[in-house]
Protein backbone atom coordinates (compact mmCIF):
# COMPACT_ATOMS: atom_id res chain seq x y z
CA UNK A 1 0.00 0.00 0.00
CA UNK A 2 1.40 3.14 -1.02
CA UNK A 3 0.63 6.88 -0.25
CA UNK A 4 1.39 9.49 -3.13
CA UNK A 5 1.30 13.27 -3.23
CA UNK A 6 -1.22 14.08 -6.12
CA UNK A 7 -2.03 17.44 -7.85
CA UNK A 8 -5.51 19.00 -8.14
CA UNK A 9 -6.39 17.94 -11.45
CA UNK A 10 -4.98 14.40 -10.57
CA UNK A 11 -7.09 14.36 -7.38
CA UNK A 12 -10.20 15.65 -8.95
CA UNK A 13 -9.80 13.30 -11.39
CA UNK A 14 -9.57 10.04 -8.79
CA UNK A 15 -12.49 11.19 -6.67
CA UNK A 16 -14.62 11.33 -9.69
CA UNK A 17 -18.01 9.40 -9.16
CA UNK A 18 -17.97 10.27 -5.69
CA UNK A 19 -18.62 13.69 -3.79
CA UNK A 20 -16.12 15.60 -2.11
CA UNK A 21 -16.95 17.50 1.33
CA UNK A 22 -16.14 20.82 0.54
CA UNK A 23 -13.35 21.01 2.86
CA UNK A 24 -11.40 18.31 0.77
CA UNK A 25 -12.16 19.79 -2.26
CA UNK A 26 -9.25 21.95 -4.01
CA UNK A 27 -11.76 25.27 -3.59
CA UNK A 28 -11.12 25.14 0.05
CA UNK A 29 -7.32 26.28 -0.45
CA UNK A 30 -8.58 29.33 -0.74
CA UNK A 31 -10.04 29.70 2.53
CA UNK A 32 -7.14 28.42 3.82
CA UNK A 33 -5.17 30.56 2.67
CA UNK A 34 -6.37 33.54 4.65
CA UNK A 35 -7.20 31.84 8.02
CA UNK A 36 -4.82 32.97 10.34
CA UNK A 37 -2.77 30.21 11.28
CA UNK A 38 -3.24 27.93 8.39
CA UNK A 39 -2.53 27.30 5.34
CA UNK A 40 -3.15 24.33 2.95
CA UNK A 41 -0.34 21.63 3.48
CA UNK A 42 -1.18 19.17 0.27
CA UNK A 43 -3.20 16.33 -1.02
CA UNK A 44 -2.47 12.91 -0.93
CA UNK A 45 -3.41 9.57 -2.84
CA UNK A 46 -3.45 6.15 -1.33
CA UNK A 47 -2.98 3.10 -3.46
CA UNK A 48 -4.35 -0.52 -2.71
CA UNK A 49 -1.36 -3.29 -2.97
CA UNK A 50 -3.43 -3.50 -6.59
CA UNK A 51 -2.59 -0.61 -7.73
CA UNK A 52 -6.30 0.87 -7.08
CA UNK A 53 -6.77 4.25 -5.67
CA UNK A 54 -8.58 3.87 -2.64
CA UNK A 55 -8.79 7.17 -0.19
CA UNK A 56 -7.79 10.72 -1.19
CA UNK A 57 -7.28 13.56 1.53
CA UNK A 58 -6.49 16.69 1.87
CA UNK A 59 -4.41 18.03 4.77
CA UNK A 60 -4.58 22.10 5.85
CA UNK A 61 -1.60 22.91 8.48
CA UNK A 62 -2.77 24.46 11.51
CA UNK A 63 0.13 26.44 13.67
CA UNK A 64 -1.46 26.30 17.57
CA UNK A 65 -0.25 28.87 20.15
CA UNK A 66 3.34 28.39 21.56
CA UNK A 67 4.07 27.52 17.83
CA UNK A 68 3.54 23.96 17.95
CA UNK A 69 1.71 22.78 14.02
CA UNK A 70 -0.84 19.80 13.30
CA UNK A 71 -2.15 18.27 10.05
CA UNK A 72 -6.21 18.55 9.73
CA UNK A 73 -7.67 16.65 7.13
CA UNK A 74 -11.41 18.27 8.14
CA UNK A 75 -13.78 15.41 6.56
CA UNK A 76 -11.07 13.45 4.81
CA UNK A 77 -10.07 10.76 4.01
CA UNK A 78 -12.72 10.72 1.14
CA UNK A 79 -13.00 6.75 0.68
CA UNK A 80 -13.76 5.43 -3.00
CA UNK A 81 -13.75 1.96 -1.34
CA UNK A 82 -14.80 0.61 1.46
CA UNK A 83 -12.89 1.80 4.80
CA UNK A 84 -12.37 -1.13 7.03
CA UNK A 85 -10.34 -1.24 10.25
CA UNK A 86 -7.21 -2.92 8.69
CA UNK A 87 -7.75 0.04 5.31
CA UNK A 88 -7.96 3.05 7.59
CA UNK A 89 -4.96 1.67 9.90
CA UNK A 90 -2.82 1.27 7.04
CA UNK A 91 -3.90 4.58 5.50
CA UNK A 92 -2.94 6.03 9.05
CA UNK A 93 0.38 3.67 9.14
CA UNK A 94 1.53 4.94 5.75
CA UNK A 95 0.53 8.82 6.47
CA UNK A 96 2.53 8.74 10.12
CA UNK A 97 5.62 7.19 8.43
CA UNK A 98 5.76 9.72 5.65
CA UNK A 99 5.27 12.88 8.01
CA UNK A 100 7.70 12.14 10.23
CA UNK A 101 10.39 11.63 7.60
CA UNK A 102 8.93 14.49 5.68
CA UNK A 103 8.24 17.15 8.43
CA UNK A 104 9.24 15.94 11.46
CA UNK A 105 8.26 18.83 13.70
CA UNK A 106 4.51 18.08 13.33
CA UNK A 107 3.26 16.96 16.01
CA UNK A 108 -0.49 14.94 15.10
CA UNK A 109 -2.94 14.80 12.49
CA UNK A 110 -6.29 15.17 13.29
CA UNK A 111 -8.69 13.09 10.42
CA UNK A 112 -11.36 11.18 10.58
CA UNK A 113 -11.65 7.57 10.94
CA UNK A 114 -14.90 5.03 11.43
CA UNK A 115 -13.35 2.51 13.69
CA UNK A 116 -11.80 3.14 17.00
CA UNK A 117 -7.89 2.04 17.13
CA UNK A 118 -5.08 1.85 19.17
CA UNK A 119 -3.04 4.55 17.55
CA UNK A 120 -5.97 7.15 17.36
CA UNK A 121 -6.92 9.57 20.48
CA UNK A 122 -10.30 11.32 21.03
CA UNK A 123 -9.83 15.23 19.73
CA UNK A 124 -8.01 17.26 22.40
CA UNK A 125 -10.04 20.34 21.65
CA UNK A 126 -13.41 21.12 18.93
CA UNK A 127 -16.79 19.34 18.36
CA UNK A 128 -17.04 16.45 16.70
CA UNK A 129 -19.78 13.50 16.38
CA UNK A 130 -20.06 10.04 15.47
CA UNK A 131 -24.33 10.86 13.85
CA UNK A 132 -25.75 13.06 11.60
CA UNK A 133 -28.97 13.61 9.76
CA UNK A 134 -28.89 13.95 6.14
CA UNK A 135 -31.98 14.74 4.32
CA UNK A 136 -32.25 13.05 1.07
CA UNK A 137 -33.35 15.34 -1.62
CA UNK A 138 -32.89 12.67 -4.43
CA UNK A 139 -36.95 12.74 -4.60
CA UNK A 140 -39.75 14.97 -4.72
CA UNK A 141 -40.44 18.22 -2.67
CA UNK A 142 -43.72 16.55 -1.86
CA UNK A 143 -41.90 13.55 -1.21
CA UNK A 144 -39.24 15.15 1.12
CA UNK A 145 -42.03 16.86 2.87
CA UNK A 146 -44.26 13.63 3.48
CA UNK A 147 -41.29 11.71 4.69
CA UNK A 148 -40.63 14.98 7.63
CA UNK A 149 -41.98 14.02 11.41
CA UNK A 150 -45.36 15.42 11.87
CA UNK A 151 -44.22 18.02 14.10
CA UNK A 152 -42.04 18.66 11.49
CA UNK A 153 -44.86 19.80 8.60
CA UNK A 154 -46.56 21.34 11.61
CA UNK A 155 -44.12 24.04 12.27
CA UNK A 156 -43.39 24.82 8.99
CA UNK A 157 -47.40 25.10 7.90
CA UNK A 158 -47.52 27.63 10.95
CA UNK A 159 -45.03 29.50 9.78
CA UNK A 160 -46.09 29.33 6.21
CA UNK A 161 -49.35 31.01 7.71
CA UNK A 162 -47.59 33.92 9.57
CA UNK A 163 -47.45 36.94 6.81
CA UNK A 164 -45.07 38.54 8.96
CA UNK A 165 -42.37 36.39 7.96
CA UNK A 166 -40.49 35.73 5.08
CA UNK A 167 -37.46 33.62 3.86
CA UNK A 168 -34.82 33.72 1.18
CA UNK A 169 -31.30 33.53 0.04
CA UNK A 170 -28.88 35.95 0.79
CA UNK A 171 -25.89 35.13 -0.55
CA UNK A 172 -23.32 37.59 -1.86
CA UNK A 173 -24.76 40.26 1.16
CA UNK A 174 -21.91 42.39 1.97
CA UNK A 175 -20.06 43.13 5.33
CA UNK A 176 -22.81 45.66 6.91
CA UNK A 177 -25.44 42.97 6.09
CA UNK A 178 -23.76 40.58 7.61
CA UNK A 179 -23.28 42.51 10.80
CA UNK A 180 -26.80 42.12 11.53
CA UNK A 181 -26.56 38.37 11.29
CA UNK A 182 -23.65 38.28 13.60
CA UNK A 183 -25.46 39.96 16.31
CA UNK A 184 -28.13 36.88 16.14
CA UNK A 185 -25.17 34.44 16.17
CA UNK A 186 -23.44 36.58 19.56
CA UNK A 187 -27.13 35.92 20.74
CA UNK A 188 -27.31 32.33 20.51
CA UNK A 189 -23.57 31.64 21.44
CA UNK A 190 -24.53 33.30 24.59
CA UNK A 191 -27.14 31.07 25.46
CA UNK A 192 -26.13 27.78 24.18
CA UNK A 193 -22.80 28.56 25.89
CA UNK A 194 -20.47 28.92 22.28
CA UNK A 195 -17.66 31.51 21.89
CA UNK A 196 -18.40 31.74 17.40
CA UNK A 197 -14.99 33.02 15.77
CA UNK A 198 -14.71 36.38 14.61
CA UNK A 199 -17.42 37.89 11.85
CA UNK A 200 -14.20 38.20 9.76
CA UNK A 201 -13.37 34.30 9.40
CA UNK A 202 -17.36 33.77 8.09
CA UNK A 203 -17.22 36.35 5.76
CA UNK A 204 -13.80 35.49 4.40
CA UNK A 205 -15.33 32.14 3.65
CA UNK A 206 -18.07 33.54 1.77
CA UNK A 207 -16.15 35.53 -0.46
CA UNK A 208 -12.93 32.75 -1.27
CA UNK A 209 -15.75 30.33 -1.72
CA UNK A 210 -17.57 32.20 -3.62
CA UNK A 211 -21.77 31.64 -4.01
CA UNK A 212 -21.38 28.71 -6.12
CA UNK A 213 -19.79 26.94 -2.98
CA UNK A 214 -21.16 28.92 0.09
CA UNK A 215 -24.95 30.16 0.39
CA UNK A 216 -26.52 32.41 3.13
CA UNK A 217 -30.40 31.81 3.82
CA UNK A 218 -32.28 34.04 6.61
CA UNK A 219 -35.54 34.23 7.92
CA UNK A 220 -37.12 37.69 8.57
CA UNK A 221 -39.62 39.37 10.45
CA UNK A 222 -40.71 42.29 9.40
CA UNK A 223 -37.42 43.15 7.68
CA UNK A 224 -35.76 41.89 10.91
CA UNK A 225 -33.30 39.00 10.96
CA UNK A 226 -34.72 36.09 13.36
CA UNK A 227 -32.71 32.99 11.85
CA UNK A 228 -29.57 32.44 9.06
CA UNK A 229 -27.88 29.34 7.94
CA UNK A 230 -24.55 29.32 5.71
CA UNK A 231 -24.40 26.11 3.98
CA UNK A 232 -21.74 24.72 2.00
CA UNK A 233 -22.23 22.77 -1.68
CA UNK A 234 -20.12 20.98 -3.55
CA UNK A 235 -20.47 17.49 -5.95
CA UNK A 236 -24.03 17.67 -5.07
CA UNK A 237 -24.28 17.65 -1.41
CA UNK A 238 -24.48 20.38 1.08
CA UNK A 239 -23.61 20.34 4.19
CA UNK A 240 -25.11 22.96 7.33
CA UNK A 241 -22.27 24.70 8.05
CA UNK A 242 -23.09 27.59 10.53
CA UNK A 243 -26.34 29.34 11.89
CA UNK A 244 -28.28 30.84 14.14
CA UNK A 245 -31.60 31.97 16.07
CA UNK A 246 -32.82 34.63 18.39
CA UNK A 247 -35.15 34.18 21.08
CA UNK A 248 -37.68 35.30 18.91
CA UNK A 249 -37.14 32.65 16.28
CA UNK A 250 -38.26 29.97 18.65
CA UNK A 251 -41.97 31.01 18.90
CA UNK A 252 -42.33 31.96 15.26
CA UNK A 253 -40.51 28.51 14.19
CA UNK A 254 -38.10 30.72 11.96
CA UNK A 255 -35.63 28.28 12.02
CA UNK A 256 -37.86 25.28 10.73
CA UNK A 257 -38.96 27.88 7.89
CA UNK A 258 -35.17 28.47 7.03
CA UNK A 259 -34.32 24.86 7.12
CA UNK A 260 -37.61 23.96 4.17
CA UNK A 261 -36.47 27.14 2.02
CA UNK A 262 -32.93 25.35 2.13
CA UNK A 263 -34.15 22.09 1.56
CA UNK A 264 -36.62 23.49 -1.68
CA UNK A 265 -33.47 25.67 -3.07
CA UNK A 266 -31.10 23.02 -3.39
CA UNK A 267 -33.69 20.41 -4.63
CA UNK A 268 -34.92 22.53 -7.24
CA UNK A 269 -31.13 22.92 -8.39
CA UNK A 270 -30.63 19.27 -8.43
CA UNK A 271 -28.61 18.48 -4.93
CA UNK A 272 -28.94 15.65 -3.45
CA UNK A 273 -28.30 15.76 -0.11
CA UNK A 274 -28.44 17.77 2.86
CA UNK A 275 -26.40 17.28 6.01
CA UNK A 276 -27.96 18.70 8.92
CA UNK A 277 -23.95 18.37 10.39
CA UNK A 278 -24.12 16.81 13.73
CA UNK A 279 -26.33 14.61 16.29
CA UNK A 280 -26.21 13.16 19.96
CA UNK A 281 -24.78 10.00 20.95
CA UNK A 282 -24.01 7.94 23.30
CA UNK A 283 -19.98 9.01 22.27
CA UNK A 284 -20.92 12.96 21.65
CA UNK A 285 -24.22 13.74 23.81
CA UNK A 286 -23.11 17.23 23.35
CA UNK A 287 -25.53 17.64 20.51
CA UNK A 288 -28.25 15.44 21.74
CA UNK A 289 -30.41 18.51 22.28
CA UNK A 290 -30.35 19.30 18.91
CA UNK A 291 -31.19 15.91 17.74
CA UNK A 292 -35.01 15.83 17.83
CA UNK A 293 -35.04 19.75 16.15
CA UNK A 294 -32.97 17.97 13.57
CA UNK A 295 -34.98 14.76 12.88
CA UNK A 296 -38.14 17.12 12.38
CA UNK A 297 -36.63 17.03 8.66
CA UNK A 298 -35.68 13.45 8.38
CA UNK A 299 -36.29 10.92 10.61
CA UNK A 300 -33.16 8.05 9.76
CA UNK A 301 -29.99 8.56 11.46
CA UNK A 302 -26.92 8.58 9.46
CA UNK A 303 -23.65 6.95 11.57
CA UNK A 304 -20.37 8.85 10.13
CA UNK A 305 -16.82 8.68 10.66
CA UNK A 306 -15.93 11.24 13.76
CA UNK A 307 -12.31 12.74 14.07
CA UNK A 308 -9.35 11.52 16.15
CA UNK A 309 -5.93 12.72 16.96
CA UNK A 310 -3.50 10.78 15.60
CA UNK A 311 -0.24 11.40 17.80
CA UNK A 312 2.94 11.74 15.54
CA UNK A 313 5.42 12.66 18.44
CA UNK A 314 3.35 10.88 21.99
CA UNK A 315 5.21 13.08 24.69
CA UNK A 316 4.68 16.18 22.77
CA UNK A 317 1.32 15.72 22.12
CA UNK A 318 0.29 14.65 25.75
CA UNK A 319 2.60 17.40 27.12
CA UNK A 320 -0.04 19.11 24.66
CA UNK A 321 -3.14 17.48 26.55
CA UNK A 322 -2.19 18.44 29.66
CA UNK A 323 -1.10 21.88 29.36
CA UNK A 324 -4.87 22.80 27.58
CA UNK A 325 -6.22 20.58 30.52
CA UNK A 326 -4.81 22.84 33.13
CA UNK A 327 -6.28 26.05 30.90
CA UNK A 328 -9.24 24.76 31.20
CA UNK A 329 -9.29 24.17 35.24
CA UNK A 330 -8.10 27.48 35.52
CA UNK A 331 -10.81 29.00 33.06
CA UNK A 332 -13.20 26.96 35.18
CA UNK A 333 -12.16 28.21 38.45
CA UNK A 334 -11.86 31.74 37.49
CA UNK A 335 -15.26 31.33 36.25
CA UNK A 336 -16.37 29.66 40.03
CA UNK A 337 -14.22 33.15 41.86
CA UNK A 338 -16.38 35.47 39.33
CA UNK A 339 -19.29 34.28 40.18
CA UNK A 340 -19.15 34.35 43.70
CA UNK A 341 -17.70 37.79 43.89
CA UNK A 342 -21.27 39.02 41.56
CA UNK A 343 -23.58 40.75 43.62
Amino acid sequence: MTLRPVDDTTYTALAAGTPLPVEQAPVWAAFDAVVPGRSHWGRLAFDDDDGVTAAVVTLAEVRGPGGFRYLWAKNGPVWLVEPTPEREAALRHELGERLRRVDPRLVFVRLHARHEAPDLRPVMQGITYDRTVVVNLDRSEDEVFAAMKQQGRRAIRKALKDESLTVGEETGLDEAAFAELYDVFVETGEREGFGPHPARRYLDMLATLGPEHARVFVTRRDGRALAWALVLVNDGAALYSVGASNSEARGAYAADLLHWEVIRTLLAEGVRSYDLAGAGSERFPGLSGLTQFKTKFEKEITEVSPAWDMPLHRRAYTALVQALTAKRHATAALGRVRSRLRP
